[in-house]
């Protein structure tokens, strides 16, 4: 039998594998093993690989998608995440903007800010819209904020300046400082996650990115390192939220690109059996 396609989901519950080779399709589903997701992975592709009597060797691609990001973020399961932003925007997670849930709900009760107001700091510094310097970035008390963080046991760091998709300078001279001081944190720049105006939205991007970073990054990690001593060859590439694919090292970089990973996979798969079909309204679902 020729190589093997392999598409991978991990959800809160299960985890199923689907393998196309030799013109049929083969697939798996097991319990998810939340402590360690990548077991879950290797157990089913090795439940489908049996049936087909293919080796590790023969699969040509790994698609994977997964829940993880999403569930982590909506159980407040991530990690001990710090925000470091310019001198008076310090509340601007929290304050969001103009836009309403329910326009006139004046007791809604909003979630709160994946990074509580004790971990968000304040730095001075100041870049203007055209991206000119106003403020330099005040080096001594960024190093001297790192004490700080290592204090308070933070597993991963937001910075998000104001300004800084014009001139991402201030945010990558904190975040090489950063990185000096606190080796092994990951540090995710609002520049880099989201590059757009808009301070809510460049930095609230950029606190779920760092929230998921160090769960999504050790789980990649993992699973890449077992996949290939189990001796898969083949290319591994994530799903995103808008249904592309990616590296693994783009993810492990950007996690957040992966929060909608699982219903971007559903809903492709749902338009393509529509497709088959030859069925122009169609509406799915996916628990």
């Amino acid at each position: 039998m020729e190589g093997g396609r392999l598409g991978v989901d991990i959800g809160g519950t299960f985890t199923d594998v689907a393998l196309e080779a030799g013109g049929r399709r083969y697939s798996a589903k097991i319990l998810t093993t939340p402590e360690a997701p990548e077991r879950a992975v290797l157990e089913a592709i090795g439940t489908v690989l049996r049936e087909t009597a293919l080796a590790p060797a023969d699969l040509s691609i790994i698609i994977h998608g997964t829940t993880l990001a999403t569930n982590a973020i909506i159980e407040r399961k991530g990690a001990r995440t710090a925000l470091l932003t310019t001198e008076g925007f310090r509340d601007t997670i929290e304050i969001r903007h103009e836009n309403r849930f329910e326009q006139y709900d004046v007791n809604i009760d909003l979630p709160p800010p994946l990074v509580p107001r004790r971990l968000r700091f304040p730095v001075r510094e100041r870049i203007d819209a055209r991206g000119r310097v106003l403020v330099p970035l005040d080096e001594a008390g960024v190093s001297s904020l790192a004490d700080r963080l290592a204090a308070a046991a933070i597993q991963s760091v937001a910075i998000g300046f104001l300004h800084s998709f014009t001139n991402p300078a201030h945010e990558r001279r904190a975040g090489e400082i950063l990185a000096d001081r606190l080796p092994g944190v990951p540090v995710t720049l609002s520049s880099d996650v989201s590059p757009e105006m808009r301070e809510y939205e460049r930095f609230s991007t950029a606190c779920a990115n760092a929230y998921v970073q160090p769960l999504i990054g050790r789980y990649l990690t993992d699973l890449d390192a077992m996949l290939r001593r189990e001796g898969f060859v083949c290319p591994l590439f994530l799903m995103l939220s808008g249904g592309g694919l990616t590296s693994v090292e783009t993810a492990i970089r950007f996690p957040v690109r992966l929060v909608e990973s699982g219903p971007a996979g559903g809903a492709i798969f749902a338009a393509e059996i529509a497709r088959q079909c030859r069925l122009d309204k169609v509406l799915s679902y996916d628990m």
